[in-house]
């Protein structure tokens, strides 16, 4: 039963009905509604279950025939009145020698007989062909004219026979057949493609319709991005001369790990070729030599000074050369001594990482990653000419929806392709640089069209776009549909469905897999 506000479906256990009152506008179930039901002249009000079913009880439900039901729904939505029919079928007797292929056990002997004399049999028409044919053949044997007509025959009784005993096929008893029961109350799908979901199962999955309406709509285009991250947030850790990577003090940071901006991630041990090596101890020596004969003058010049002999100049002069030339020294020295140290170029986490302990890295080479996961942009291609102003959205591969606020397009070609970015507003936790997604961004135009959730299209078979339609209580249609994209959460219908037609917007997809 169905009416403007409710959907009512029944089911008859004995003398006990229970119904499932749902909403006609969405399918959702109807809790804590008045429900009573007139059968007989009598008003019985049904008393509501703890599954959100409403329950009836009378002894003329279980009355054979077809009864007439009034069903009074009083419920947030109003309050409204159904009426059906109950039919409730006469008991089953079992009839002796009519349909017996599955009572053979419980037949009285004669009732038995008379049904496998009154069936043909293959085996017992093979038998009497073979003794017709045998009769025959003896009796002509025994006059020479009649041979002639007694093969005939018999090859004629054969065939019938033959006939007979294969025509016979279709009618032995086969248990093991299986059929479609169209009573059944499990889903399946009808032969006209349809699908029967009873109202249990319904609830179970959860399957919610709409009244689909015409409203304007903006156009929208259908670009390929991925997941980049902010560049003012983040940054890569190269080494600039390369070399053997040691391992700091704290160990090699590890993926995922927070670090602060100038946090020493590893150090590197630049390499020095043995004839550099050997340049840089000459240079190390002559410096030496140098700062020892700096110093004997020093020594020398300061001893003048005590003596009246020399000038505090001289002295200081000595000692500011003296200091160069130690420095000099030390510079020479931490060439082959000291390593490269890689620190973090932004607050972030570890995003990747290619490099372990004695690794032996080149200058061109990315070891550490750095991104900061509140701060991620979304960078797409666009081989058409494509607008950044507002209304652009994302749809990552699992369903999730990003906003997007436009941060640039580039004036240069990229694969003959423009390249727009955005800056994700409000990332989620678990989206990763890298991760594809489906950018949509509006025209600038509008058209009228039936706007559904996208989760409301299905694939086909044959890999088409379509719906499922609500067409009874507890069947529905699938119609095949022309869509195009509105955002990342909704799509336009162009072709496929009517105004006013009910149709899934949520469990769409789990109807689509009953067979």
């Amino acid at each position: 039963m169905q009416s403007d506000l409710y959907q009512v479906v029944g089911t008859l256990k004995g003398d006990r009905l229970t119904l499932y009152v749902d909403r006609a506008e969405d399918n959702e179930p109807v809790a804590g509604a008045t429900v009573s039901v007139t059968v007989e002249g009598e008003v019985v009000p049904a008393a509501p279950n703890a599954d959100g079913t409403y329950a009836v009880a009378s002894p003329h439900l279980a009355e054979p025939g077809s009864n007439e039901l009034v069903v009074v729904v009083a419920g947030p939505d109003g309050e409204d009145l159904l009426i059906g029919t109950l039919v409730v079928a006469e008991p089953t007797r079992p009839a002796i020698g009519a349909g017996a292929g599955h009572a053979h056990a419980g037949m009285p002997l004669l009732a038995h007989l008379k049904e496998r004399l009154g069936q043909p049999e293959p085996g017992r028409a093979w038998a009497l062909g073979v003794f017709a044919v045998g009769l025959a053949v003896g009796l002509a044997l025994r006059s020479r004219r009649m041979r002639p007509a007694a093969f005939v025959a018999g090859a004629v009784l054969v065939v019938a026979l033959t006939g007979t005993a294969f025509a016979h096929g279709g009618e032995d008893h086969d248990h093991d057949t299986p059929t479609v029961t169209l009573g059944s109350n499990n889903p399946q799908r009808l032969p006209d493609g349809s699908v029967f979901v009873p109202k249990p199962s319904q609830r179970i999955l959860e399957v919610r319709t709409t009244t689909v309406r015409p409203s304007e709509v903006a156009g929208a285009t259908r670009l390929i991005g991925k997941v980049i991250p902010d560049p003012n947030r983040g940054g890569l850790v190269q080494s600039i001369g390369g070399g053997r990577v040691i391992a700091p003090e704290a160990g090699m940071p590890r993926l995922g790990q927070a670090v602060r901006k100038g946090e020493v991630l590893a150090r590197v041990e630049r390499p020095i070729i043995q004839a550099d090596q050997a340049i840089v101890v000459e240079k190390i020596g002559e410096i030496e030599q140098q700062i020892g004969l700096a110093e004997a003058k020093l020594a020398r010049a300061r001893k003048l000074v005590v003596s009246g002999a020399g000038t505090a100049i001289s002295v200081s002069d000595l000692e500011i050369e003296l200091e160069g030339m130690r420095r000099r020294r030390a510079a020479v020295s931490d060439i082959r001594t000291t390593p490269e140290t890689l620190t973090a170029p932004a607050d972030g986490v570890i995003a990747s990482t290619r490099v372990v302990a004695g690794q032996v890295v080149q200058p061109q080479d990315v070891l550490f990653q750095v991104v900061h996961p509140g701060s991620l942009w979304v960078e797409a291609l666009s081989f058409e000419d494509a607008s950044t102003g507002t209304g652009a959205t994302a749809l990552t591969v699992d369903g999730a929806t990003l906003r997007l606020e436009p941060k640039g397009v580039s004036r240069a070609l990229q694969q003959q392709a423009t390249v727009l970015q955005f800056a994700v507003v409000d990332p989620p936790g678990n989206l990763r640089v890298g991760q594809p997604v489906t950018v949509l961004t509006a025209t600038g135009t509008s058209a009228a069209g039936i706007v559904l959730p996208r989760n409301a299209i299905v694939r086909g078979t044959g890999g088409e776009a379509m719906v499922w339609r609500h067409a009874a209580p507890e069947r529905f249609e699938p119609r095949q549909v022309r869509v195009e994209p509105v955002d990342a959460t909704r799509v336009v219908v162009r072709a496929g469905v009517k105004e006013g037609e009910r149709v899934v917007v949520r469990g769409a997809d789990l109807i689509n897999q009953i067979r």
